[in-house]
């Protein structure tokens, strides 16, 4: 058992030092994510950071969609005994005020994308209800998250160049996550390979001028709801209106899953339901890149070595299309009652659903 800064703190959980989690699944994480964007078509940009203490692995990467481009930096590195430090080679999350501000750096590299950040949330952090699934017996995703839509000032730069960001133009959401899901090397299927491979998501925090409204939106491969959430904030941080069971209906471009719009339905219990018409503006292809289970040789908490290991990598539209499937983090454009906001449009549409039975 090795200290760590963090077990100066009155903060712990369980007879363990803090770089020890509360449970030996390989598979517990602990991860920041963030987006920026100015609600068009413009850019896009991803930020993410993780921990795996019983991998003894961290690692982030950062992606920016913008024009034609699609750029990734990752790196990673050992873990080491200090869970307070954030940074991972030109990587860092800094947190400024805790659940109010943060900056998130990927310093000047050779692979053209560095940026210095502030954030600023615009409601209080909130969190969501906790995702629990069991396939074939074992518990593979448990785990709790806060969201959060803010604004964004500082400055990111892309190949030669500069881009100023600005709050009266830069906004975006941010979650944090942490608990059980699969991460690391693949491990051996064995009953596993028996699941119908679904996943069905919506994830939509849309941010409007005086209020916010967070959706999550998760079905099974019989359409049986897994995870939902409605819930109406606002900034001074009077108490969530819960707005229901929503309702999702995409609309798919012909021949694919590629959402080109939707309405979700809210049904207010007590109060009136209200359509929100959401279009997504930018799709980003997150998981083309970055770790989240595509390249079979760069997955979040994979070990890559000692570290740190710095690596980019760099497509363009339409040329590398084929590369572009997988979960979608969208910038999205939402319009309910005469008002307009924007904010993330997240959905992937994977495997066997009702809604594609012919």
């Amino acid at each position: 058992m090795t200290l760590s800064p963090l077990d100066d703190y009155p903060v712990h959980q369980a007879a363990q030092v803090m770089r020890h989690v509360a449970t030996s699944d390989r598979n517990f994480y602990d991860r920041y994510y963030f987006n920026c964007h100015a609600g068009t078509d413009e850019l896009m940009l991803i930020v993410g950071l993780g921990q795996y203490p019983n991998l003894g692995v961290t690692d982030a990467f950062a992606c920016v969609r913008h024009h034609d481009l699609h750029r990734v930096v990752r790196a990673s590195r050992e873990l080491g005994a200090d869970r307070m430090d954030a940074g991972i080679g030109p990587f860092r999350v800094e947190v400024v005020e805790g659940l109010k501000r943060l900056r998130v750096v990927l310093e000047p590299n050779e692979h053209g994308l560095s940026f210095d950040l502030l954030w600023e949330g615009t409601i209080p952090a909130t969190l969501e209800p906790r995702h629990f699934l069991r396939w074939q017996e074992r518990v593979m995703f448990d785990s709790v998250r806060l969201a959060q839509t803010g604004r964004w000032s500082g400055n990111i730069r892309i190949g030669e160049e500069d881009i100023p960001v600005t709050p009266d133009r830069w906004q975006g959401t941010r979650d944090r996550s942490w608990g059980i899901r699969p991460v690391g090397e693949p491990e051996p299927p064995g009953i596993q390979a028996k699941n119908p491979g679904t996943f069905y998501w919506l994830y939509a925090p849309m941010q409007f001028d005086d209020h916010a409204i967070l959706c999550i939106v998760q079905e099974d491969e019989r359409g049986r709801r897994l995870l939902e959430e409605a819930v109406r904030v606002w900034p001074d941080g009077r108490e969530e209106e819960y707005l229901g069971r929503p309702d999702y209906r995409p609309v798919y471009a012909p021949g694919t899953r590629d959402v080109v719009e939707a309405v979700i339905t809210f049904s207010p219990p007590g109060g009136k339901p209200f359509d929100v018409h959401c279009t997504p503006l930018l799709p980003v292809h997150l998981m083309v890149g970055t770790g989240y289970g595509l390249e079979p040789d760069w997955r979040h908490g994979m070990y890559q070595g000692p570290g740190p290991v710095v690596q980019g990598v760099t497509y363009r539209l339409p040329d590398d299309a084929a590369r572009m499937w997988g979960l979608v983090d969208a910038v999205g454009r939402f319009e309910y009652d005469g008002l307009v906001g924007h904010g993330l449009f997240e959905y992937w549409a994977l495997g066997p659903h009702p809604s594609f039975a012919q």
